[in-house]
């Protein structure tokens, strides 16, 4: 096995996450602010809301110098907005959940406005997530399948953006290539966002971000540790390691590691700790979030069982969370192959915060849209 390979020390400033964290109610319930990790709110519930404002290469790389871009029409990688605004949108996500949590449904800033979801690859949870979001908040999406959009095939990707503009208000696509959303955005008029690619999936990271300071307490200083194919996911997780000081840790066998540039190019920032291992047993250690994901993604399942055989010693299981310790939690971004990457009882323990992270995708992507709406 390969030891650990380290770059930049880590920042341990945890306290802004964390402490800037509890503005983001005006007034909620004991069980919301403890939800939220926030002390002392208000019993009152919350009535209204401030408005204020494995992956191949890509074929173009996210800027990750570094400088603000708080103004950019689209969503397509994590790194492409800074600190503060990735902040601005998890806050935003925590409060509106809350708000729908409580009952609320007067909150509508989506009224009258439609979203076009283009899905070159099916899922359940980016289609119900993204679909209920946008109708509790006032919207309504149109769900345009395979059959429906043939990008590339049928009709040229730069025709169908300029098309579905003038139909809609935003558009959402989850697809293979990474050029396609590139390509979508480029001729688009209206904001588009990444609902996956083969490259990268920031919707699901920014999820997973509101569930690790809904649970952990903070985003900033907490050790990640990633086990198992080094894809899109971990791809995201990099890139948001770009951004925000934190621990991340890609455990995986040897071959399947993340796209090297992309490592580079993270490490580069100078922001975070980023080790890539093939040791999970030691990489979990003093871990506050086990993550794991599928060993063969749509697109690979003709690799299934070579990927079994590669990635023996890789499943999170009972004995594995147990080197992790008692604090970490355990997280994946679904569909779960149990019995394969993950145990049953891995996902079924008190410490696994799968559901609720699952829960996540439609508060964060409703936040994420509200802000390149200027909602």
């Amino acid at each position: 096995m390969a030891a650990i390979s380290c770059s930049t020390p880590l920042r341990t400033d945890t306290s802004s996450s964390s402490s800037s964290f509890c503005h983001i109610l005006r007034r909620s319930s004991p069980s919301k602010a403890r939800f939220l990790g926030v002390d002392g709110a208000s019993t009152a519930a919350i009535r209204r809301i401030s408005c204020q404002s494995s992956a191949s290469a890509p074929p173009a790389m996210p800027s990750l110098d570094g400088k603000a871009k708080t103004d950019l029409k689209d969503f397509l990688h994590i790194s492409d907005f800074d600190k503060s605004t990735i902040f601005k949108i998890l806050h935003r996500a925590a409060e509106v959940k809350a708000l729908l949590k409580s009952g609320d449904r007067t909150f509508l800033p989506f009224k009258g406005k439609t979203m076009a979801m283009i899905f070159t690859k099916p899922s359940m949870r980016t289609r119900v997530s993204f679909e209920t979001g946008f109708f509790l908040l006032g919207g309504h999406a149109i769900y345009l399948g395979p059959d429906d959009i043939q990008m590339g095939k049928r009709e040229e990707t730069r025709d169908i953006a300029r098309v579905l503009s003038n139909y809609n208000d935003i558009i959402m696509a989850r697809v293979f290539a990474h050029q396609d959303i590139l390509d979508l955005a480029k001729y688009a008029s209206v904001p588009v966002v990444n609902g996956l690619t083969d490259y990268n999936h920031p919707c699901q990271i920014m999820a997973d971000a509101l569930s690790i300071i809904e649970h952990v307490g903070h985003l900033e200083g907490t050790k990640v540790v990633y086990v198992g194919d080094g894809n899109n996911i971990v791809h995201s997780w990099l890139l948001l390691a770009s951004v925000v000081p934190f621990h991340f840790v890609c455990a995986c066998p040897e071959g399947f590691e993340p796209h090297k540039e992309t490592v580079e190019k993270a490490r580069s920032t100078g922001i975070s700790r980023i080790e890539i291992t093939n040791n999970p047993k030691e990489a979990v250690k003093g871990a506050d979030v086990v993550y794991s994901d599928v060993w063969a993604s749509m697109g690979q399942k003709e690799e299934a069982a070579f990927r079994r055989q590669q990635f023996q010693g890789f499943q999170v299981n009972e004995a594995l969370m147990e080197l992790a310790g008692s604090k970490a939690y355990f997280m994946h971004c679904l569909p779960a192959e149990r019995g394969v990457e993950v145990t049953d009882g891995v996902i079924e323990a008190p410490n696994s915060i799968v559901f609720p992270q699952a829960e996540n995708r439609m508060h964060a992507q409703n936040a994420i849209m509200l802000h390149l709406l200027g909602l």
